[in-house]
């Protein structure tokens, strides 16, 4: 896959604010912190478009970023960071529920847990509701190259003993600084566009 162009093209907190255009879109979730925006950014090949904070739950809307003008990747707010008040965060969970009931167009969504901790109950509780709901689910564990070849073994039992995920779901072991993963993440977009 060759990214030729991106767009921040739409910012959302309600669904009236969406895309008219339904075309593939793909939802990357996440606790504050786990590096969506590297992600993105690693993703897009832009340096710093998708903006990267030391302060976790910054991105409090939804960001519709248009690649190669066919598809989207929708980035949502953290979840988890409890400095956050409570009416703030079930703001949030409120947006992420619209979207993902009423989004036909979602493709899939991409499940960013932290692969140097293991799994939250919030990353466990996303992956059971995102199952509940029947949406495919890929599981990308950032930050692989800030653990030493020796815990690495250990870190993939606890993930998969954790979450247990489903035969058909996939894991992606991805860091933004080696780019491990990330021809893993186009052949994933590729296979649902060429579907499409």
């Amino acid at each position: 896959m060759k990214i030729e162009s991106v767009d921040l093209s739409h910012i959302a907190v309600r669904m009236d604010q969406y895309p008219e255009k339904l075309e593939p879109e793909f939802l990357l979730v996440g606790r504050s912190n786990v590096g969506k925006s590297s992600f993105i950014n690693t993703i897009i090949n832009r340096k710093n478009y998708a903006h990267t904070s030391s302060t976790p739950g910054k991105t409090q809307t939804l960001n519709f970023y248009h690649i190669n003008n066919n598809f989207y990747l929708v980035d949502v707010p953290g979840y988890g960071y409890a400095k956050v008040d409570k009416p703030t965060q079930k703001k949030f969970g409120l947006m992420i529920e619209d979207y993902l009931k009423t989004r036909f167009n979602l493709k899939c969504v991409f499940m960013l847990i932290d692969f140097r901790i293991k799994p939250t109950e919030d990353d466990i509780l996303m992956y059971h509701y995102l199952k509940f709901y029947k949406i495919p689910v890929v599981v990308v564990a950032t930050k692989f190259d800030k653990v030493n070849m020796k815990q690495r073994v250990k870190q993939e039992k606890i993930i998969n003993e954790t979450i247990k995920l489903e035969d058909n779901d996939k894991i992606v072991y991805f860091s933004s600084v080696n780019k491990k993963g990330k021809q893993e993440i186009y052949d994933i977009l590729e296979d649902y566009l060429v579907n499409e």
